[in-house]
């Protein structure tokens, strides 16, 4: 008996038949009136119904469904995780609810919809599997939210990491290499910092000219290897760009340039040449977006983005986005291109106004080291100076003007001059630095520290006093280097202090070491420690060259982090005559004279 026929046989039970009928007709209504596609899969997973809406759904007929899998009629939904579901559920009987599913139809191939979709088992009264049943729910609108929603959260998510990541450090370059890191993959696929040369230079104007632009690429990100950074200009490269390409566009009127669908002409004038184009092409670029660098009413450069496998074309959105992170990275690169301006005008200003090698020096073999801070810091006023005197002599100096940058390096250059000037009136180290601490006292809001040494080569005696400096080391051949027990002083600028000089026996290969406070204070390490550390690198120095010595406690106690400058002065003892010498520091950059 089918199907049919047993309908009709309860239908004629007597006191049944009615509601029977009226249970069938609502059935019927149940599902072709249902606003939720159903269908109804046989054990091969074949369609065997669908309802008039999912009729609607997948733009297709009954007859175009019946005998088919989703595969054979749904090609532009992953119907692999579809039927793999059911299949899962036809063995198990365990139902699965609200499964999203995203793709297109034939009912509007043009644009992605989503679905959610809830399969069962059917079984018959003995618990064998006669099929499947899915319901299918459009909501397309409700997953554009949540989508937007969620694209949202990651913008925020992505402004914030933006706060925390650019312009960790007052450095261009790694400023820019934080932007472009931030911005992949997230927002793009490739990314790149250009600023224009002139800005660099500290001297751009106001008004934009008519010929091409320089930039100079700061950085290049990838979201993975791709040939569309072959076309980019490398780090460091200049390139000129004409007025009709894109980036000069951008930084000229200072606007966002959008193309969210690319084209062959559009590529021309995104690359560099035709060359670049091509590879562009090749790398599948679809989109394109370059927002300008800009802080305090000034174009800095831009920011350049490309999608290749992000399907998604660049939007407002995406441009509003680009330049809140552009324009949080513009302040940062302007602040580091103005600072290192200064700190560049500093650092020349005070290699400057460090001492030429004398060209005599009786008895002493010397070397000295000079480096200015690192890091975010600014150049500071520290300062040696070696000055030959009457009766084969030397004037021994190293200070330390408390404060940064240009105002701190000019007064070390006054007070070198005056040190100078003292030098020759051969006056004994105390009333030296007696007469620094008045002229100190008349530089506003400035002390500094110093130790001022005359070394005698014809009677072995060195004469030395401290104006609240660290101490010297001497280091006797054999013997472990010692700190030198001075009567420390007050620093220079206090007023009113009265300084002492004491005498030091010194002989043949014995080694003075002069340093400012750079070379051994740091933040995490108790000055002891340091100091201790000093002595012990100090230890057998007599076997090395005095120049030697000096790159090893550079490198050995210092960072390139350490926001302090450094001098350096050793003095060796050598027997009078033909043979002494002067080392300077190698002409590189982090040493000095």
């Amino acid at each position: 008996m089918n199907t049919s026929e047993s309908f009709r046989a309860e239908d004629d039970v007597p006191g049944t038949s009615q509601p029977r009928r009226l249970l069938n007709e609502l059935s019927g209504m149940l599902v072709s009136q249902s606003p939720v596609g159903l269908a109804v899969m046989d054990t091969d997973l074949r369609y065997v119904a669908v309802n008039p809406a999912l009729e609607r759904i997948n733009g297709l007929s009954t007859e175009e469904h019946v005998g088919r899998h989703v595969s054979d009629i749904l090609p532009h939904v992953d119907t692999a995780a579809i039927e793999s579901a059911q299949w899962r559920v036809l063995e198990t009987g365990v139902p699965l609810l609200d499964q999203n599913v995203v793709g297109r139809t034939w009912a509007d191939a043009d644009h992605d919809h989503a679905w959610s979709v809830s399969l069962y088992r059917l079984q018959d009264p003995f618990g064998r599997a006669r099929g499947v049943a899915a319901s299918i729910a459009d909501v397309t609108e409700r997953h554009r939210l949540a989508t937007e929603a969620a694209r949202a959260r990651r913008r925020l998510t992505l402004i914030a990491d933006a706060s925390a990541l650019i312009g960790t450090v007052l450095d261009v370059d790694q400023t820019a290499r934080e932007l472009a890191g931030v911005t992949v993959p997230e927002l793009a696929d490739i990314a790149a910092v250009d600023v224009l040369d002139t800005v660099l230079a500290c001297h751009r104007t106001a008004a934009p000219g008519s010929g091409p632009e320089l930039f100079r690429a700061l950085a290049l990100a990838a979201a993975y290897p791709t040939e569309a950074t072959r076309a980019a200009d490398q780090v460091g490269d200049l390139a000129a760009y004409a007025a009709d390409r894109l980036v000069t566009q951008c930084v000229r009127t200072g606007k966002p340039v959008l193309v969210p669908h690319v084209n062959d002409r559009d590529l021309s004038r995104i690359a560099r040449n035709p060359e670049a184009a091509t590879l562009l092409a090749r790398a599948g670029i679809h989109s394109y977006l370059a927002v300008p660098l800009s802080a305090r009413g000034i174009v800095l450069g831009a920011l350049d983005l490309k999608r290749a496998r992000n399907p998604l074309p660049f939007n407002h959105d995406d441009a509003v986005l680009a330049g809140e992170l552009a324009n949080r990275a513009a302040v940062s690169i302007d602040n580091a291109r103005w600072y290192q301006s200064v700190r560049n005008a500093a650092v020349t200003l005070q290699r400057s106004l460090l001492p030429e090698h004398p060209p005599h020096l009786v008895g002493l073999e010397i070397a000295s080291r000079y480096q200015p801070a690192q890091a975010t810091s600014e150049v500071g006023g520290d300062w040696f100076d070696i000055i030959p005197l009457t009766d084969d002599k030397t004037a021994l100096v190293v200070g330390d003007v408390m404060g940064s940058g240009i105002d701190a390096a000019a007064t070390m250059g006054r007070l070198r001059t005056a040190t100078c000037t003292l030098a020759e009136l051969d006056f004994d180290p105390a009333q030296v630095l007696q007469h620094l601490d008045r002229i100190t006292s008349g530089l506003e809001h400035y002390i500094a520290t110093c130790l001022y040494a005359v070394y005698d080569p014809h009677h072995g005696e060195c004469h030395i006093a401290n104006a609240g400096h660290l101490p010297p080391v001497l280091v006797h051949p054999g013997r472990p280097p010692e700190l030198l027990d001075l009567c420390p002083g007050a620093p220079l600028g206090v007023g009113g202090v009265t300084f002492h000089s004491s005498t030091l026996d010194l002989g043949p290969g014995d080694d003075l070491v002069l340093y400012t406070d750079g070379l051994v204070e740091t933040r995490h390490h108790p000055i002891d420690d340091r100091l201790d550390a000093l002595l012990g690198l100090l230890d057998g120095s007599e076997s090395r060259a005095v120049g030697e010595t000096c790159d090893l406690l550079l490198h050995a106690l210092r960072d390139p982090g350490d926001h302090d400058d450094v001098a350096l002065l050793i003095a060796r003892i050598c027997p009078p005559g033909p043979d002494h010498q002067i080392i300077g520091a190698p002409p590189t950059e982090g040493s000095g004279l």
